[in-house]
């Protein structure tokens, strides 16, 4: 386990029903394979020596001694190898025959898990043949060469890197309480379950959410390994259904109905996982009272040097735009968020009963959606759009395409347009304070943020107006705001949004949304702002038609500022894990020395800009990340950030 991921595989193998030796020798090839590439541990079905399908052969010793001696060359053939196996077989405890799974690791028998709850209606009458552990005491055995204690008590097994898992047997999981609820209170961050379900129609849709429920539910890695071809087909069949969820989210599965052996891999983030549970107090507090044995293995991989990114994640997809849905999901989560929005600012003018909004609108992403979520409130509140007072304030740097941009739309919105420019003001107030307009300086481009929110604010005081904030959350992160300048607003529509987002919600309402009744141009007039480079336009600009000064230029990528974001504020994550998150995510795209220099750069941004955050005002929260003072994120506003700096400096 390196950086909080484990690497795990669920096996399908070749299987002949009661042919022992056969069955052994298909485990052992998928074990070596699961060890080649890299895998700590692997799962394979239930009863996978024998075969799910033998019925009353189940009653015979042969069958049962020659598991046995199975077990013990598996043993010998596996003493060298690190890898943790779990694999499901027969075993007699006592007076019992029960139904079972080893795991192995080293030449070692770690542990016996008896399965809890046994089918016994429609096709299935496990207990013709099996004992439940709710039947079972405590019991010394000798077999394959160790002496053992079966018990039905929870059992957790525990590797030198710090990973806990337990192990559940098919049914268990279908049960109201299944025992993975208590193994992951009691601390496991994984769950392998060895299963024999056959197919029938529709079941393996249930199933899937079954065990993304469970997962999520349980806040663990979820590892699922089924029976397939191979198994008698009297009356059944089995369709080699193999699966990892972490957290709820597929991260891998096995070809459905496969004549061949299979082997899924996948890399499930345990820090991630453990971040959740200590966020999660629902879930710290039902672990009250929940204990289990722990079981201690030997080593695992040893790591040595750091292992690379192409080493690490050879099977785990890092997605490059963690706050952007994906495209099956992209307009009904983008409709989700726009009406967040519009439902936040109509409570909030309908409790202080106001008729009427101040927007400044200045031909950009952030404006713009800030626009278009006070139209549609206004509609859905049922009025006038000419209380929503639309103000443009050409400065310095302001481009003719932008400025039109911003006209054209309100005008089509049948908004109230109000043009107030500033260069006049802010010259008055150069020559006010000492400061040479020729120094494009801080001061000067300050100064024109605070005097376009002067404006805003005054102009909604004179109006009885709301002024709606129009920052995003990508902005407050970096604090790439004006302190008391285009920072503050009367209620900060877009603070729950990153920038990236911004402009798939603006694409979703110029494809989706109905604007207006006679003019068709809204939506390739917003289609072009979404195309517009984004830019502070405060710097002056001699060539109006174009857009000279690039914020990604100077603050960064907004791509990978975002997923910066995401994954440090989500999962707590340090600059080291981001950073290899980062080389996945956009290998290609960008150098790791890139990513290193703008992870550094948000590190020493996001520390340093905290004062901004702690005045914010209110603003509606849309996703799992937010920079609300009075809700997700509370930090001192001088806090040191040596730690993260230094981590960054090191990569």
């Amino acid at each position: 386990m390196y950086q909080g991921f484990v690497t795990i595989a669920a096996a399908i193998p070749g299987l002949k029903v009661a042919d022992v030796q056969y069955n052994r020798k298909q485990i052992e090839n998928l074990i070596v394979k699961a060890h080649a590439d890299g895998a700590e541990v692997v799962v394979f079905p239930e009863l996978s020596l024998t075969g799910y399908t033998c019925q009353d052969l189940f009653t015979q010793q042969i069958l049962l001694s020659e598991v046995e001696r199975a077990v013990m060359q598996l043993l010998d053939s596996t003493r060298t190898l690190p890898i943790i196996s779990i694999i499901g077989l027969p075993i007699e405890v006592g007076n019992l025959l029960l139904n079972c799974a080893i795991i192995i690791q080293h030449g070692n028998i770690l542990g016996i898990i008896p399965k809890t709850y046994l089918p016994n209606y429609n096709e299935f009458y496990e207990k013709r043949w099996f004992a439940s552990s709710q039947d079972l005491k405590p019991t010394e055995i000798h077999y394959a060469g160790s002496v053992l204690t079966v018990t039905a008590e929870h059992q957790l097994f525990r590797t030198p890197e710090g990973l806990i898992f337990g192990v559940e047997i098919c049914e268990d999981v279908w049960a109201p309480v299944p025992p993975s609820n208590h193994l992951t209170l009691a601390g496991a961050d994984l769950v392998f379950n060895l299963s024999a379900s056959n197919e029938i129609t529709g079941k393996q849709r249930y199933l899937k959410s079954l065990l993304a429920q469970q997962s999520a539910r349980t806040i663990c890695g979820y590892i699922y390994a089924g029976s397939g071809f191979g198994e008698s087909t009297q009356d059944l069949v089995y369709g080699g259904n193999a699966f990892a969820y972490e957290n709820g989210n597929l991260l891998g599965e096995s070809k459905r109905f496969s004549m061949t052996p299979q082997l899924i891999m996948a890399e499930i983030d345990v820090e991630m996982l453990r971040t959740e549970r200590r966020k999660n107090t629902t879930f710290v507090n039902a672990q009250r009272g929940e204990t289990a044995h722990l079981n201690y293995t030997s080593e695992t991989h040893t790591t040595g040097d750091s292992p690379s990114v192409e080493q690490l994640l050879k099977f785990r997809f890092v997605e490059a735009h963690p706050f952007i849905p994906s495209a099956t999901q992209r307009e009904e989560t983008c409709e989700e968020i726009f009406n967040i929005q519009i439902m936040g600012l109509a409570k909030r003018l309908s409790h202080i009963n106001c008729r009427s909004v101040v927007v400044g609108v200045s031909g950009g992403l952030d404006s713009t959606l800030a626009l278009l979520v006070a139209v549609k409130t206004f509609d859905r509140l049922g009025l006038s759009r000419k209380g929503i007072v639309g103000v443009t304030m050409p400065g310095f740097g302001t481009s003719d395409r932008t400025y039109y941009n911003a006209i054209a739309l309100m005008k089509a919105l049948g908004i109230t347009l109000r043009e107030i420019p500033i260069r006049k003001a802010v010259e008055q107030h150069f020559a006010d304070i000492g400061h040479d307009p020729n120094v494009k300086d801080v001061t000067y481009e300050n100064s024109q943020a605070r005097e376009r929110t002067q404006i805003l604010m005054d102009l909604s005081n004179q109006l009885g107006a709301l002024l709606v904030g129009t920052g995003d959350l990508s902005e407050l992160a970096l604090g790439w705001a004006t302190y008391n300048g285009d920072h503050m607003s009367m209620y900060g529509l877009n603070a729950g949004i990153p920038k990236t987002l911004v402009q798939h919600l603006v694409r979703y309402v110029a494809q989706c949304e109905k604007l207006s009744d006679t003019d068709e141009s809204i939506s390739s007039l917003l289609l072009d702002i979404v195309d517009t480079p984004i830019s502070p336009e405060l710097v002056s600009n001699d060539d109006k038609a174009t857009i000279t000064q690039s914020t990604e230029d100077i603050v960064g990528p907004y791509e990978l500022h975002d997923f910066f974001l995401f994954y440090m504020l989500r999962y707590g994550f340090r600059p080291a894990k981001i950073y290899l998150l980062a080389q996945k995510a956009f290998e290609g795209k960008y150098t790791n020395d890139v990513i290193k220099q703008w992870l550094t750069i948000f590190c020493r941004r996001f520390f340093a800009q905290q004062f901004k955050r702690s005045c914010l005002p209110d603003g509606p929260k849309v996703g799992s990340v937010s920079l609300s003072p009075r809700g997700d994120w509370r930090m001192p506003s001088d806090t040191e950030s040596n730690l993260w700096i230094t981590e960054c400096e090191q990569l």
